[in-house]
C-alpha cells in the first residue's frame, strides 16, 4: 500500500465530459499545497485518467488518485462520492478540499453525511495553524471575515470559485488507480445529454478575472448593452443584480448575489447598481470594486475601492473610449 505524507490533503477535481479540468483544479490545488501536500481525486471516464492526471500535475498534485467509471455518464455524484470516500479511506487526509459548485456541494454534502465528518461550505481561504485547518467565511452579507475549525476530521471544505489567486509549482506526474466497490446508494440517473454549444469570446461568470454588472439603474434591457460594451473593452464576464434580473434586462443565470452566483474577481465593476446586502453577499471579495451610480448615498460605495458619482450613460462612454485609446 502506498504511504501518504501525514499532511495530505485531498482535493476532488471535476472534470468536463470532454475529459478537461474544470476551471476550479487550480485555485484548490494551490490552496492545498498552501496548508499541505496535494493529493487530487480524478473520476472520470475511461481512458480521461492520464491526461486528467498531466494537467493536475501541472497545477501542482503531488500524485494523482483516477477512478475510471463509465457510471459517471449515467449518475449523478454517487460514483464521485464512492470514489472519495474510498480516497480518504486511503489517504487518511487532514481536509478535503472540492469546489463549491453545483456538483461539488453536492459531493461534500452527501460525503460528510456519509462519513459523519465536518464541513465548512463557501470558504474564501484556508490556512493552517498550530491546532490544524483554519477555514475562512465572508459572513452577513459580506460583512464580516471569521474563521472557523473543526474538532475532528477530515473536515471537508468547499472553496469559493475564483477566491484563491494563487498558484502551486508544477509537480512530476504520480499517477495511481484506485479500485472503488459502488455503494449502491440511490442516485438521479442520466437519461439522456444534448450538448449545447454557446459561441462567446466572453469568460464565464463563475471563476472570471473581471466582472461587469448592472443594475436597475440601467433603466432598461436595450440600454443594458452599455454593460456588454464595457465588458468586452475589459475582456470581462458580464453579471446583473436581482433587480435588473427581476425587470427582464437580462437572464437569472447572470445574477450576482445571495441568491444567484458568487464571485470573487480581481476586478469588479457595479454600474447601476445601488448595493443591497443580497447583492454584496456574492461579490464583496472581489480584489477592486468600482462603482459607479448617480447616488451618493447608495450603498454600493460602502464597499467600493473606487467610486465614481455620476450618470452611467456619461460616466461609461467616456472610460471605454479610454480604454479604447489605450489599445491603439
Amino acid at each position: 500500500m502506498t504511504d501518504y505524507p501525514a499532511d495530505s490533503i485531498l482535493v476532488v477535481l471535476e472534470a468536463t465530459p470532454t475529459g478537461e479540468l474544470a476551471t476550479s483544479a487550480a485555485g484548490l490545488l494551490a490552496t492545498a499545497s498552501q496548508i499541505g501536500t496535494p493529493v487530487a481525486l480524478a473520476v472520470t471516464a475511461p481512458g480521461q485518467a492520464q491526461s486528467l492526471a498531466e494537467q493536475a500535475a501541472a497545477l501542482g498534485a503531488d500524485r494523482v488518485l483516477a477512478v475510471e467509471t463509465a457510471s459517471t455518464q449515467s449518475e449523478l455524484t454517487i460514483p464521485h462520492v464512492d470514489a472519495l470516500a474510498a480516497a480518504a479511506a486511503t489517504v487518511a487526509p487532514e481536509a478535503v478540499l472540492v469546489s463549491n459548485s453545483i456538483d461539488g456541494r453536492d459531493i461534500a454534502g452527501r460525503f460528510a453525511a456519509r462519513t459523519g465528518a465536518p464541513i465548512a461550505v463557501d470558504a474564501i481561504g484556508v490556512s493552517r495553524d498550530d491546532e490544524g485547518v483554519v477555514v475562512r467565511h465572508s459572513v452577513y452579507g459580506g460583512a464580516y471575515n471569521v474563521d472557523s475549525a473543526a474538532t475532528f476530521g477530515p473536515i471537508v471544505v468547499t472553496v469559493r470559485q475564483g477566491a484563491v489567486d494563487a498558484r502551486a509549482e508544477a509537480r512530476p506526474v504520480v499517477l495511481e488507480t484506485l479500485e472503488v466497490t459502488a455503494s449502491g446508494a440511490a442516485s438521479a440517473t442520466i437519461e439522456s445529454v444534448e450538448a449545447v454549444t454557446e459561441t462567446s469570446s466572453r469568460p464565464e461568470l463563475r471563476g472570471a478575472k473581471r466582472v461587469v454588472s448592472g443594475g436597475r439603474g440601467l433603466g432598461s434591457a436595450e440600454k443594458f448593452a452599455l454593460v456588454e460594451e464595457l465588458a468586452d473593452a475589459l475582456g470581462a464576464a458580464i453579471g446583473a443584480s436581482r433587480a435588473a434580473v427581476d425587470a427582464g434586462y437580462i437572464p437569472a443565470t447572470a445574477q450576482v448575489g445571495q441568491t444567484g452566483v458568487s464571485v470573487s474577481p480581481q476586478l469588479y465593476v457595479a454600474l447601476g447598481i445601488s448595493g443591497a446586502i443580497q447583492h454584496r453577499a456574492g461579490m464583496q471579495t472581489a480584489k477592486n470594486i468600482v462603482a459607479v451610480n448617480k447616488d451618493p448615498d447608495a450603498p454600493i460605495f460602502e464597499v467600493a475601492d473606487f467610486g465614481v458619482v455620476g450618470d452611467v450613460f456619461t460616466v461609461v462612454p467616456q472610460l471605454i473610449s479610454a480604454l479604447a485609446e489605450r489599445k491603439r
